[in-house]
This record gives structure tokens, sequence and C-alpha cells, in this order.
């Protein structure tokens, strides 16, 4: 067959490059090839645009003036440093010598030259002279000296002795380079001055803001606390709701001529939820909620706790209506005259201001005060009027039911297993706040999961009871067999007057594994809640308190201070029942 040449239609079909499918561009490369290599490469050379130059950067406005005031400012610090080496390193080291050694070195004609500025003579001998400092004999040809008196006639003086001596006479100018080295120490703080105003002139410093309040501002991101959070403490839950809808509706109370409470004041024992039940308000309200502690306001200066009581009721003004919280509020409303500085006290100054804030001409509708405190009794009783805490709400420790609701709250995200039993839980918990029980929760379910369980057993409940009501197991303290013995007969013997005595709560664990600062535990489980004691129940305790001693002397025959907790209770009980009860006959 007879071979035919491509054309150029199959030839831009056949290649992958754009450059073959150009007609002109396969001619221009037959021409190259033909013309030589090098020539070649000077075509594709020339025919390539040219790369635009990229146009200098400008510089940011007032980047020059800056520059050269650093390079200013080095000018002079290098000046500055060359005159003072100059001055130190290199002129002539001159004693100091004394006036009238001076008069005599003149009147010897030992002069060879002189200069007097002002006061000041400085010259050298033509002989070099001696003279003792400190005991020790010091030679010298160069000196200074003060002029005593007037010294008008010096010169005059010096050209009689010592005729042809060269005396330069002049005023003292101005001293440039003494100056600057004067006002070196500020030239150098000045740049850091100017960077620290203008640090406080934008506003990201906290110079200036010394003054303003430190609340914090509830957002809706923050995660909430509702009241079903809340457990044990239903009177206070119900007197807060009012509050919060009389912030809702307030025409539902306004119409029979009701107003709004200025404030609510939560009283109650550490750890009873007085923190929580304002998280709850907070997140139930829907309105600003500013959170604040009673020691944020009193600092080291004075003033500042009154300027931020206003700043923080000037904010809730201008976001009513709005609920201001402030925890622990007896570390700044304390009695006043209290103080060590009587009436000029700055937290009775701060306590001033709140109560003007709180109660005074100014209006402040639509703002609603929330204060929580475990020592209401020292509070200011003008602190206390209706007006600006209208309501006081007491959240003591919570009762039996309290306790299995606050429980149940704290158990609904663990899985629990079937054998666990909050009633009995509850009951075995007498007079331990909410605080406490949540971290008897949280401590059971740290045990189920270092034991690897699945759920949290009743018996997991049972060890964290024990732990958080009467310490942690000392499983490394070693006793011997007699303290071991003696033990068991002391718990032994306080769990047979439990057993034997009428009318006693049931017995529910008697142990002699140490824990805490106790050898030995003998624990009872009350049938119910009581809020009053007889004379009878108080006498039991002290006969329950003192078994366990009378073991000890029933079955080994001495003592020991294994019954010193017991002693302590039994006495503190039995002060109570004369000093405080009055169950004594005698009294």
């Amino acid at each position: 067959m007879a071979s035919t040449a491509p054309s150029v239609t199959e030839i831009c079909l056949s290649s992958a490059s754009p450059r073959r499918c150009d007609p002109v561009n396969q001619s221009r490369g037959t021409q190259d090839d033909e013309s030589g290599k090098g020539k070649g490469r000077e075509s594709r050379r020339a025919q390539r645009p040219p790369t635009p130059r990229r146009p200098p950067t400008p510089l940011p406005p007032g980047r020059p003036l800056r520059t050269l005031a650093f390079w200013v400012f080095v000018a002079l610090l290098a000046l500055v440093a060359y005159r003072m080496y100059q001055g130190n390193f290199m002129a002539t080291p001159r004693l100091e010598i004394s006036y009238t050694r001076f008069i005599q070195e003149v009147e010897r004609g030992n002069l060879a030259n002189l200069q007097i500025v002002d006061k000041e003579v400085s010259g050298e001998l033509r002989v070099e002279s001696a003279m003792r400092m400190d005991a020790h004999e010091v030679r010298f040809k160069a000196f200074k000296t003060n002029i005593l008196g007037d010294g008008a006639d010096l010169p005059d003086r010096v050209w009689k002795t010592n005729p042809g001596i060269e005396i330069e006479v002049r005023q003292a100018g101005f001293n440039w380079v003494s100056f600057l080295v004067t006002s070196l120490p500020i030239l150098l703080l000045l740049p850091l001055w100017m960077v620290m105003i203008r640090q406080m002139q934008s506003g990201g410093s906290a110079a200036l803001k010394f003054g303003k309040t430190k609340a914090k501002v509830l957002i809706e991101t923050t995660p909430k606390v509702t009241f079903k959070d809340v457990a044990g403490c239903d009177e206070a839950k119900q007197e807060l709701q009012e509050i919060i809808e009389f912030l809702k509706e307030p025409q539902k109370f306004q119409r029979l001529g009701g107003r709004i409470p200025k404030g609510a004041l939560l009283l109650g024992p550490p750890g009873s939820g007085k923190t929580l039940l304002a998280k709850a308000v907070a997140g139930e309200a829907h309105v600003p909620f500013f959170s604040m502690s009673g020691s944020d306001f009193v600092e080291m200066f004075v003033g500042v706790g009154a300027s931020r009581v206003r700043d923080l009721f000037e904010q809730g003004k201008r976001n009513a209506p709005c609920i201001i919280f402030i925890d622990e509020i007896d570390a700044v409303g304390r009695h006043r005259g209290a103080g060590l500085g009587g009436g000029h006290d700055e937290r009775e100054q701060t306590l001033n201001q709140l109560l003007v804030e709180m109660d005074g001409f100014d209006s402040n509708e639509g703002v609603i005060m929330i204060a929580a405190t475990n020592r209401p009794d020292v509070l200011d009783p003008a602190l206390l009027r209706p007006g600006r805490f209208d309501r006081q709400i007491v959240v003591d420790w919570p009762d039996v039911r309290g306790r299995e609701g606050i429980f149940r709250v704290h158990t609904r995200n663990i899985p629990v297993a079937e054998d666990v039993n909050l009633k009995r839980l509850a009951r075995a918990t007498p007079g331990i706040a909410g605080a406490d029980i949540a971290n008897m929760v949280n401590e059971a379910a740290l045990l189920a999961a270092r034991r690897n369980r699945k759920k949290v057993s009743m018996q997991d409940f049972e060890d964290a009871k024990d732990k958080v009501m009467l310490g942690m197991e000392r499983k490394s303290l070693v006793m011997t067999d007699e303290e071991r013995k003696s033990t068991a007969y002391h718990e032994a013997g306080h769990a047979l007057v439990l057993w034997l005595l009428p009318g006693a709560d049931p017995l529910n664990k008697v142990t002699i594994i140490p824990r805490g600062r106790m050898l030995g535990v003998t624990s009872w489980l009350p049938l119910e809640e009581r809020h009053n004691q007889s004379k009878e129940e108080l006498e039991r305790r002290l006969c329950v308190a003192m078994g366990g001693r009378a073991a000890e002397l029933l079955v080994f025959n001495h003592l020991t201070t294994g019954a010193i907790g017991d002693i302590d209770g039994a006495t503190q009980v039995a002060r109570n029942m004369v000093c405080r009860y009055g169950m004594s006959d005698n009294l």
C-alpha cells in the first residue's frame, strides 16, 4: 500500500499538546528546525510576554515617622553613651583637694594652668605634689576644687605668684550632655508609657476598668439549670417561682394593687442549695441575669467597691427587667462599725452604696435583687428590712423526702441497678446537705467504674455513703491483734446497748474497719425523721455512747483511748440537756 502523509487535522487529533494543534505553530517549528536549535530558542524567548513587576508594598500610614523617631532616639542614646565614656575614661583623672591646699600651691608658684568655671577650679601643677588621704600618701598633678567666698580676685592673686600662667575664666553654659544623662531614664521610659497609654485608650486594658462591675451575665448558650433539677426545698422553689411569674406577667398582680418584690434573701447552711436555686431562677426567668460574688466588690483601692455597685445597678436598669444575684453577700453586708476603719472602712462605703441603690431616691423598677448567705446573723439590719429584701427564704437541710428527691435528681443520668433502694439511702443519711448527696452519688459511680460494673449497685452506694460520712477506708493502718480485739468488743458494746434499749432505732451496721479517725463504727437507721427530741431519746443516746466503754471494762478490766469520740459526743449532749434544753432537775 502506498503511504500518504498525515494531514494537519490528523496531527492535531493524535497529539496531546495544544501547540501542535496550531498550523501556524507547526510551520514556525519547522522553520526553527531548519534554521538551527539556537535560533529556535531565541525566537521562543522573544515570543514570551514580559513579566510585569510587582509594585512595592506601601508602608502603613505613620510608619516613616515612627522609623525616624526610633533612629533619632538611638542616635541620642549613642551620643550620650559616647560623651559619658569620653568624660569617664578619656578625661584626665583629677584629685579633688581642699581650697586651703589649692591656695598653698598658688603661693608656692606651682601652677602650670588653671580653668575657672563659676565656682569650680581645675588645673595642673608644675611639679607633682603629695598629700595624705585616709592614712595614705597620695601624689597628684591634676586637681580640682571649689572656691570659697566671692573669688573675684583669684586670677590676680594667681598671676602674682605664677607669672605667665594660662588662666581660662568662663561662665558655665547649659550642659546638654548633663541634661541628656539626667533625663535618660525618662527617655527610656517614654516609649513604654506611650504603649501603655495607647493600650488603655484602645479599651483593651483593664487599668481603667477597675471600677467596673465583675458581674457575669448569663447568655443563651450557657447550660441551663431549671427547677426540675432542684429537690428538697419545695417552699423555696415556690417563692422563687412566684418572683419569676412577676417578671413574666406583672399585670396579673398589678391589677389588684400588688407590686413586684424588690429582693429575696436565701438563708441556709452551706451546701443546702442556695446557689443552685439561683441558677434555676436564671434558667427559668428568660431575662438578663447578673451574677456576682460579694467579695468581688471590695478591693484595695478606695472607692472601687461603691463604683462597682453603681455600675452593676446601672447595667441592671439598662437591661430591665432583670435579676441581680450576689452570692455570699455577708462579705460586703456585715454590721457597720465592726471594721477597723470605723465609718471610713471601704467595705462600709460599699454597703452604704448598696443600700442606696436597693432602696433610695432613684427608682429601680424591674430590677430584682437575689442574695445568698449562710451567716444571716452578721448582716446589717438596714439590709434586711422590707423594701430591700422583701422576702427571706430559708433553705434548710432536706428531710427524708427531700433527700430521696435529691437522690432521684442526681441518679437520672447514671445507670442504676435494680437492687438500689433510694428510700433506704435517704433514711440512712440524716442531717446531710444536698451537696453531700451529689458527692455521694458521684463517688458511687466512680466506685462502680473502678470495679468494672455496668451499673451502680446498692453496695457501691453504701461504700460511697461510708466514705462521705465517715471518711476513707484506711487499709494501710496496721493494728495488733489486741487492738483489733478491743475495738471489736467496744463496737459490740454499742450494738448490744442499742439492741436492748426499748424504743431505740434499729441497728444498721457494725464494722471495725478503720475509717478516717475512727477505728470502728456502729450506726443505726432511723425509722422516721425527727425534728424534736425528748429527754428519754437523749438519755438513750448517752447510754449507746457509753456502751463501748462499759464493754471494755467488763471484758478487759482496763480503759483505752478508743472512747474519746464517744465521750466528746456524750459530753456535748449532756451539756445541751442542762444548759440549753433545761432538762436538769437541779437547775
